[in-house]
C-alpha cells in the first residue's frame, strides 16, 4: 500500500511537470508563430511597396534601337519579358512593336509596358539663338476694359459671354486677322448687333454683342483689350533631317496675360544676335538680350507644350550629326548645355541632371538642370530666360533641353527629353506631308 501511495504521488509529479512543460511549448510556439507572421507580413508590406514605387517610376512605353536590349533604370534588378521569356536582340531584330511584362528579379509582376524599336535617331545640334514672329488665328481677347456713360460702368463684351482667352475669329462674317479689323467692324456699327464667331479651348461658338459709344471719343467700343501677334527670343535646339524640322524653345509661347498657349495661325523664326545678358538671381529671373535679325529661317507650323517647331524655307546643310538618347537612356549625373550667352557662336558649358521622380507626365518638366559651370554662372547666374531650348547632352548624346527657371534659385531650370521634343518633329512632319498633298 505505501509502494501504491508513493508510486501514486510520482505519477502527479511527473504528469504536473510534462504539462507545464507542454504550456512552456506550447507558449514558445505561439510567440514564434507571431514572429514568423510580423516578418512575412513586413516582408510582404516591402515588396508591396517596392512594387508600387518601381510602377510609380518606371515608363510604360520604351524605345530601342533594332538590334538592342532593353535596359531599364531602376535602383532593383527588373527584367523585360516578352512572351515569358526575356526580351533579347533577336526579339528586337524582329519586331517593330513588342509588349512586355516588366518583373522585379524577374519574378514579381511590376507592370506592363510596350517597346517601339526604331531605327538609329540623329539630328543636328544648334543651340543658337532665333526670333520668333506669331500672327494668332483671329484676335485674342487678353482683358476687358469697362465704358463709362453718365458715371455708370458697362461692358458689352463680357454682357455677351467673352472670356478672356478666346479668340475672335470673325465679326459680322469678316474673317479677323489683326485687331484693327475688329475695330473697323465695331466703329462702323453705329451700335447695332454685331454677331461674333469664338474659338473657346478649341470649341467654337456663336456670341452677339451690342457696341455703345464711348463719351470722350464718340466711338463706338465693346470694351475689350485684343491681341493679334507675338514676338520672342529663345534658342533652337536641333534640327532633324529625318523629317526636315527644325525645333526650338522646348516649351510653348504662351500669352502673357491669359498664361494660355498661342493658338496660331502663322509665324517665322529669324536669326537672332545676343548683345547683353541680365544677371539672374534668388526672386528675379534674369534673361538674354537680343536683336532680330531680317532672315527667316523656317516657318512655324507647331507651338505645343513642347516647343516651337518650323519647316526651314531652304535646305539646311548639316556637318554632323548626333544621336539621340532614349528615356531610359538618361541618368542622374553630369552633363553639358549648348548656348548662347553672347553673339550667335554656342558654346558647351558644364551641369548635373536630376530626373525628376514619376512616369513623365509633365511633357515638359522632365527633368532639373543645375548648372556647375563657373563661367556660365558669372556670367548668367545659371538659367536666364532665352536660354529656353538650350540643347543638353549627356555621354556624347542629346538628351533633352532647357525649359524653364527656378525663380527660387537660377543656377536650376527644368529640361525636356529630346524623345520628346522629336516625336513633336515627327507629327510635324506627317502634318506638312498632309496638306502637301491636299
Amino acid at each position: 500500500m505505501a509502494n501504491f501511495i508513493w508510486n501514486f504521488f510520482k505519477f502527479l509529479k511527473v504528469t504536473g511537470w510534462c504539462k507545464i512543460i507542454w504550456v512552456k511549448k506550447m507558449k514558445t510556439v505561439r510567440i514564434i508563430s507571431k514572429l514568423l507572421f510580423f516578418a512575412v507580413l513586413i516582408f510582404d508590406i516591402m515588396i508591396f511597396s517596392t512594387v508600387v514605387y518601381l510602377n510609380l517610376n518606371l515608363g510604360e512605353d520604351f524605345k530601342i534601337k533594332k538590334g538592342e536590349t532593353l535596359s531599364i533604370n531602376s535602383p532593383l534588378p527588373v527584367t523585360a519579358l516578352y512572351n515569358g521569356k526575356v526580351l533579347s536582340r533577336d526579339h528586337t531584330e524582329k519586331t517593330s512593336n513588342i509588349s512586355i511584362d516588366l518583373k522585379m528579379f524577374g519574378v514579381i509582376p511590376v507592370t506592363k509596358a510596350e517597346v517601339q524599336v526604331v531605327d538609329e535617331l540623329k539630328v543636328a545640334l544648334l543651340g543658337q539663338p532665333f526670333g520668333m514672329k506669331l500672327y494668332t488665328e483671329g484676335v485674342l481677347v487678353v482683358d476687358f476694359t469697362d465704358i463709362i456713360i453718365n458715371g455708370k460702368k458697362y461692358n458689352p463684351a463680357q454682357d455677351a459671354g467673352l472670356q478672356k482667352g478666346d479668340y475672335i475669329l470673325s465679326a459680322n462674317g469678316k474673317s479677323l486677322s489683326v485687331n484693327e479689323d475688329l475695330v473697323e467692324v465695331v466703329e462702323n456699327s453705329n451700335g447695332e448687333k454685331i454677331n461674333l464667331k469664338v474659338s473657346r479651348n478649341g470649341n467654337n461658338l456663336n456670341l452677339t454683342v451690342t457696341p455703345i459709344m464711348q463719351e470722350e471719343t464718340g466711338n463706338y467700343k465693346i470694351g475689350v483689350w485684343i491681341r493679334d501677334s507675338g514676338a520672342g527670343i529663345g534658342t533652337l535646339t536641333f534640327y532633324s533631317p529625318a523629317y526636315n524640322v527644325i525645333c526650338g524653345l522646348g516649351h510653348g509661347v504662351s500669352d502673357e496675360d491669359t498664361e494660355k498657349l498661342l493658338n496660331i495661325k502663322k509665324g517665322e523664326i529669324v536669326s537672332a544676335e545676343i548683345f547683353s545678358v541680365e544677371k539672374g538671381v534668388k526672386g528675379t529671373p534674369g534673361q538674354l538680350n537680343g536683336r532680330l535679325k531680317t532672315n527667316t529661317i523656317g516657318e512655324i507650323k507647331l507651338n505645343s507644350q513642347c516647343g516651337v517647331y518650323s519647316v526651314p524655307t531652304k535646305s539646311v546643310t548639316v556637318s554632323s550629326l548626333t544621336e539621340i538618347a532614349f528615356k531610359s537612356e538618361v541618368e542622374n549625373g553630369d552633363a553639358k548645355i549648348l548656348c548662347t550667352v553672347n553673339g550667335e557662336t554656342p558654346k558647351f558649358y558644364s551641369c548635373k541632371i536630376t530626373l525628376k521622380k514619376g512616369k513623365y507626365n509633365s511633357p515638359t518638366q522632365n527633368m532639373i538642370v543645375t548648372v556647375t559651370d563657373e563661367t556660365l554662372l558669372e556670367k548668367t547666374g545659371g538659367i536666364v530666360q532665352g536660354l529656353s531650348g538650350s540643347p543638353i547632352l549627356q555621354n556624347g548624346k542629346l538628351v533633352g533641353a532647357v525649359t524653364h527657371v527656378l525663380v527660387d534659385d537660377p543656377a536650376k531650370g527644368y529640361g525636356i527629353f529630346a524623345e520628346n521634343m522629336l516625336e513633336n518633329a515627327k507629327s510635324v512632319a506627317e502634318e506638312n506631308k498632309l496638306n502637301e498633298v491636299a
